[in-house]
């Protein structure tokens, strides 16, 4: 079922935060539901020449990088928490971590009645894998503590970073 060449799903993916330094230990990990900022944009270099009417020439300037913004995650353990807190204490080195964001495959499809089914467990093959290098928590929500209501333990994660790609 898992075509190579179908547009796969956006909505399964998982986070996972690691440690250049500790070869690249995972040192925490969360399910969010949504992931906004991965983008990286380039300001050109405008350069006049004298003679050329035509127009300006363009040349690659710096790039930047949106803070990336992950929304209503769970996580087993508070490791997020106190690496956002680590931040905050006098004294304390802000350390980076490496994010990796592995974007899932489709879940198989149930077989039409009468046919055998394959797999009751849905797919987990890695469909695009995204890296932030050396990401710095900005910001840490917390969901409302509110017994009517639908929040998640982490609602917004904000991360700064040094750098993307598309593997």
């Amino acid at each position: 079922m898992s075509d190579p060449l179908y547009p796969f799903p956006l909505f399964r993916f998982h986070v996972e935060f690691r440690r250049k330094q500790d070869n690249d230990v995972q040192l925490a990990h969360g399910a969010f539901s949504e992931c906004t900022g991965l983008e990286a944009t380039m300001e050109p270099k405008v350069i006049k020449a004298g003679g050329a009417n035509y127009g300006a020439y363009q040349r690659a300037g710096h790039v930047t990088f949106a803070t990336v913004i992950l929304k209503r995650g769970i996580t087993t353990s508070r490791d997020l928490w106190k690496w956002f807190s680590h931040i905050n204490e006098v004294g304390k080195y802000a350390f980076r971590l490496d994010v990796k964001i592995t974007v899932l495959g489709e879940t198989e499809m149930a077989p039409p009645p009468g046919e055998p089914t394959t797999s009751a467990e849905p797919s987990t093959d890695p469909r695009l894998t995204i890296r932030l290098f050396r990401a710095l928590p900005v910001k840490f929500k917390s969901g409302d503590l509110n017994a009517k209501a639908n929040e998640v333990g982490i609602e917004e994660l904000h991360l700064a970073h040094e750098g993307l790609t598309f593997l």
